[in-house]
């Protein structure tokens, strides 16, 4: 079973953004509990929303059973409020990955659309049981966590900021070597599987796989003797 852990808005310009700091929870939740990546998950670009850079909230996926629910809570809550920037306005959502309801799906879509506000976000955690805590400024990132919690529930949105090896993956690599290090399938936007040759990755860094499916898919395009690794969010 897979308990989703998603928060939003622990950073502010010049400082380390929040995929940082749920890499810092994922690494102290690995301790007691298996994860299986990190996803990261694009919201509303809108002037009206206070964003820090993308606006874009992450979630750890962790294997464990919903009775771990608040012991996750209290991991992520700690780290947040002793890691969160100054002036940020952090939140947090998790909950039971396989039993996230309809209207937290619908909640999640319409934050890639629409102006949403964190008084929707608290009543809407709350009348679907789900454990969302706003964890200083003016609590605003609830909006973005529980929008996480629908995305990543979907398992068709999004990509992954962290999965198996991919990290350690350089600017240029190889095919084989994103299969290896944990990317579950390599093909072209037109549906063709590749298999192998060299990748050169966007902006130098490693390589960006979406998720599809609850599968992590890599999309590439030729790219002189190889192939460009594309991110698709």
């Amino acid at each position: 079973m897979t308990v989703l852990l998603a928060l939003d808005d622990t950073d502010m310009p010049d400082t380390p953004g929040t995929g940082r700091l749920a890499r810092e929870i994922a690494a102290a939740v690995q301790a007691c509990y298996p994860v299986s990546g990190i996803t990261r998950h694009q919201l509303l670009v809108d002037p009206a929303i206070p964003y820090t850079s993308h606006n874009s909230s992450a979630v750890i996926h962790v294997e464990a059973e919903p009775s771990a629910i608040e012991d996750l809570g209290g991991v992520a809550r700690d780290l947040v409020l002793e890691r969160h920037a100054p002036g940020s306005d952090p939140g947090i959502a998790v909950a039971d990955g396989d039993a996230v309801s309809p209207a937290v799906v619908a909640f999640g879509q319409d934050a890639k659309r629409c102006v949403l506000t964190q008084e929707h976000a608290l009543r809407l955690g709350r009348n679907a049981g789900l454990l969302l805590e706003a964890l200083g400024g003016s609590g605003g990132g609830v909006i973005g966590a529980l929008a996480g919690i629908g995305l990543a529930a979907t398992r068709s949105d999004g990509r992954y900021l962290e999965l198996g090896s991919i990290r350690s993956l350089g600017g240029e690599t190889t095919v084989e070597a994103a299969l290896a290090a944990g990317i579950a399938g390599v093909a072209t936007l037109d549906g063709r599987a590749v298999t192998g040759g060299r990748l050169v990755c966007e902006r130098g860094k490693g390589p960006k796989p979406a998720v599809v499916q609850g599968r992590a898919v890599l999309f590439v395009e030729a790219c002189g003797d190889g192939w460009r690794a594309l991110r698709r969010d």
